[in-house]
């Protein structure tokens, strides 16, 4: 059986949007997964002053992984590409997440899903938006549309 999951895919670091990219091909990789969409890549400014513009899109992924092994994948892609944790919201070579995985809801220590915060992150809403019908729910039953509404375009790029 497989889900559809969606990722979140950002870099601020060392050509970000080849590292984009390379991500996308690595996650067409990964055992057990194939990648059906992929979102246009945005730039947009980080949540943090002083560093660089981030570039983000986001994956849909088929996936037979349980979400926790998605998740391992997923951060062993970011450390093939050079990610070093230093400090939460640094600057990134990659960044992966997963911001829904089918119909599920998950709160465990390792991961929250729909993603935490991306109700409040254009470069994470309109992407996905991209990807997914009109009418589109996240599991949390909060439809993508309202979302969108009160979540603007506003510091975004679409390259």
């Amino acid at each position: 059986m497989t889900t559809r999951a969606y990722i979140g895919l950002g870099s601020n670091l060392d050509a970000p949007a080849e590292q984009l990219t390379s991500a996308l091909q690595a996650l067409d990789q990964v055992d057990g997964t194939r990648l059906a969409a992929a979102s246009a890549l945005y730039t947009s400014d980080s949540l943090l002053p002083g560093q660089p513009r981030y570039t983000n899109a986001v994956a849909a992924l088929d996936t037979s992984l349980e979400p926790l092994a998605l998740l391992d994948a997923l951060q062993a892609i970011e450390n093939g590409q050079g990610r070093v944790r230093k400090e939460r919201w640094g600057p990134r070579t990659l960044d992966l997440d997963i911001l829904l995985f089918g119909d599920q809801v998950i709160d465990v220590p390792r991961l929250q899903v729909p993603h935490y915060h991306m109700h409040a992150r254009p470069f994470v809403l309109y992407p996905l938006a991209e990807l997914v019908a009109d009418d589109f729910h996240l599991a949390d039953g909060r439809p993508l549309a309202q979302l969108l509404e009160a979540c603007p375009f506003v510091g975004l790029e679409r390259l």
